[in-house]
């Protein structure tokens, strides 16, 4: 019966253990997982008792913080928590027989529960970030690719290879033009293509010839010019008084336009701005509209666009093909590279079609087409024709509103393009209202006239203008589209003449062989003309010059016209004969090759020969060695001032030292023959030693020797002169 009594109360025992446990477990359960990052806690209390020697009891083992555990309700006994049960269960075996002890000993977990030790708790530690991979930058990739081309177009260059140069420098172009960034919308491609375009050009591409750079040194890149549009696009538009806006806005309602026409205070400030400080601005711009005028009008209306958007362009470049914008936009219509290339216009290092005037309108009325069918609005046509239509889109969706005015006044479009549109409009209202703004006086140009010819050859244009009778400067602005003195080497190419002059320019051209056409010159015969004096100016043979020209006799008949075979690679302006006595010339601060060369009479292509300089800068070098030119009529003039200075050389100091006024003859020698005359010449803007040698009919050398070894003109100066 005892045992029967102790066996019965042996398990209620153990029963109310279990249920403590169970309680305890519910109020309190272990994770199983441990959390992905530790919180910032003190460690639990499972992670104490777990590191607790088995030596000691569980109680004595656990942290102050358990105390705040309530035990299970109503329990009559207090038994050990889950933890330390669980930690006594786990480091010592169980009992195998019950105390017999008023406080029941707790009895071991089940099995299951006992085999499931509890996990550790990851201790709180600093989670480094995870390295990030670097997102790929499209533009530095793409000046790297165009550096790589244009580096070894320099050492190819360096190292005489022609070819493999003139292949790298297009390479680096075309990666640069042909990619679907615009130039314009990164200042590191502006930087670099900037850059690259002012490294190639200062090369001497002259050299270049033989593997199609051109036929001349002096082949150089045509004079660019400022935009107009840049000067009133970076000024706050001007506050225009009330009555030329009233004024303005009363002519809006009766002025006759395919484009929306709207008076705002920034289109009436641009209209008092043209109206007074931008006067020349306009007046240039109107003048030249009428060049092209008659060609650009028939191809707007047939690409269908309004006719007016003519005035986009006279706002942009006032008409100049050469016009180039300070971020590189060039042309008539202001494209940049990639814009252009995307409407079929192309650039290498002979052709540049932005300057086309032709083929550049077309290009720009189907992209103002395309915007305006993009936004559904003129003004946002021409807002993103400026800044691109992912900027002008942006702006839409950032606001919701697709109108101008409401992008203008909310500020978020870019400076340039928010006075964009005004300017354009003001232009177009005051062109179609000339004498109201006072402009009765300005007239336009008339069209411009010439002939075509399709051509498949390089030629010089020096020599297509010898041709015909023209000069270079009317055979540049017909083919303005050209960067330099020849046309193409490869392909074909549309070669505007004067007009009526395409015949005598096939006839004459017909009788140089294609394959000398950058090399030979035809030579117009003065008065006193000899083949012997043609051969020493030309410094080839008079054999080959009666060769090339069938001569039978050595008569030369006055403006006849002869052909100068110079050898192929000579330069045309390489002709001239030299002295044999070396000059020397200290640099002077601002001095370059281009500016030495004209005031020498030199070619820049013979000074670099002369001193192994490459492109036009003269930068650590002090003194430059050069021979002065010596043409056939200056060494006559020369040779008659040696033989004459010996008994005039006091008289003409005399005269010299004594006389004001602009001409003088000097006194006689005593001979009671009359001496050289003596004249005073002002120097002009934009003369030079050569141009002035030349029209005195006297040399370099003498007017250095006679004005003090002077190398520099200036405005101004008064130049003695011995005739």
């Amino acid at each position: 019966m005892q045992l029967a009594n102790l066996y019965i109360r042996t398990a209620l025992i153990a029963s109310l253990a279990f249920a403590a446990s169970s309680c305890q477990r519910a109020r309190k359960p272990a994770p199983l997982v441990p959390p992905a990052q530790a919180p910032s806690l003190q460690p639990a209390a499972d992670a104490s008792l777990a590191k607790t020697s088995s030596s000691k009891p569980a109680a004595d083992t656990l942290p102050a913080k358990t105390t705040s555990t309530k035990p299970a309700a109503h329990s009559e006994k207090k038994p050990s928590s889950s933890s330390a049960t669980h930690a006594s269960a786990h480091s010592a075996p169980p009992a195998a027989k019950p105390a017999k002890s008023s406080t029941p000993t707790p009895v071991a977990a089940p099995p299951e529960l006992a085999t499931t030790p509890a996990p550790e708790p990851q201790k709180p530690v600093a989670i480094e970030p995870l390295p990030t991979t670097p997102q790929a930058d499209p533009v530095a990739d793409l000046i790297a690719r165009v550096e790589k081309d244009y580096q070894a177009g320099l050492a190819d260059y360096q190292a005489g290879k022609r070819d493999a140069a003139k292949q790298d420098f297009d390479k680096a172009f075309n990666a640069l033009l042909g990619s679907n960034l615009d130039i314009r919308s990164d200042e590191r491609l502006e930087k670099e293509f900037d850059r690259i375009v002012e490294g190639v050009n200062h090369l001497d591409l002259g050299t270049l010839a033989a593997s199609g750079f051109g036929g001349d040194a002096d082949a150089q890149p045509q004079k660019s010019e400022p935009a107009p549009i840049d000067e009133p696009n970076e000024i706050t538009p001007p506050t225009a008084d009330a009555n030329l806006k009233a004024k303005a806005q009363a002519e809006v309602k009766f002025t006759r336009s395919d484009l929306p026409l709207m008076m705002t205070d920034q289109v009436a400030g641009y209209i008092s701005y043209f109206s007074n400080r931008g006067r020349g601005v306009f007046e240039r711009a109107f003048a030249r509209s009428g060049r092209y005028r008659d060609m650009m009008l028939p191809i707007l209306k047939e690409e269908g666009v309004p006719q007016d958007l003519i005035y986009l362009a006279q706002a942009e470049s006032g008409f100049h093909p050469l016009a180039v914008s300070r971020v590189g936009a060039r042309g008539i219509w202001q494209f940049m590279g990639s814009r252009a290339r995307g409407y079929g216009l192309h650039h290498n290092m002979y052709v540049d079609d932005r300057q086309n005037p032709e083929k550049s309108t077309r290009a720009a009325a189907r992209h103002l087409k395309d915007l305006y069918n993009q936004f559904g609005d003129w003004y946002l046509a021409m807002a993103a024709y400026n800044s691109g239509p992912g900027t002008v889109q942006a702006a839409v969706k950032r606001t919701g509103y697709a109108d101008f005015w409401e992008l203008y006044r909310r500020n978020v479009l870019p400076r340039e393009t928010r006075n964009y549109v005004p300017i354009i409009l003001a232009v177009t209202i005051m062109t179609k209202n000339l004498s109201q703004y006072g402009f009765d006086d300005v007239s336009m140009d008339g069209p411009l006239k010439f002939d075509t010819v399709t051509i498949n050859y390089p030629v010089d244009l020096r020599l297509v203008a010898q041709c015909i009778g023209a000069t270079q400067t009317d055979i540049q602005e017909l083919n303005p589209s050209l960067l330099r003195l020849t046309t193409p080497r490869d392909g074909k190419y549309d070669l505007h003449l004067p007009a009526g002059t395409k015949d005598q320019y096939q006839t004459a051209i017909a009788s140089i062989p294609p394959e000398m056409r950058l090399w030979w010159r035809y030579h117009t015969v003065r008065e006193g003309d000899t083949l012997a004096s043609l051969s020493r100016t030309y410094r080839v043979t008079v054999k080959s010059i009666v060769q090339a020209n069938s001569l039978d006799g050595t008569e030369l008949l006055a403006d006849s016209k002869l052909i100068i075979p110079l050898p192929a690679g000579r330069h045309a302006s390489d002709t001239a004969a030299y002295a044999r006595r070396i000059t020397r010339y200290p640099v002077h601060p601002g001095d370059t090759v281009e500016t030495v060369a004209e005031n020498f009479g030199v070619s820049p292509q013979m000074l670099r020969r002369w001193n192994g300089l490459h492109g036009d800068s003269l930068r650590g070098r002090r003194v430059l060695a050069l021979h002065l030119p010596i043409t056939p009529t200056a060494q006559t003039a020369e040779a008659a001032s040696a033989r004459s200075s010996k008994t005039s050389k006091r008289g003409k100091r005399a005269s010299t030292a004594g006389s004001n006024s602009d001409t003088k003859p000097a006194e006689s020698g005593g001979s009671g023959q009359p001496q050289a005359t003596v004249v005073h010449h002002k120097v002009k803007s934009g003369e030079t030693l050569y141009s002035i040698a030349t029209y005195y009919k006297t040399t370099i050398d003498a007017l250095k020797r006679d004005n003090g070894d002077l190398a520099v003109l200036r405005p101004g100066m008064i130049l003695v002169i011995h005739r």
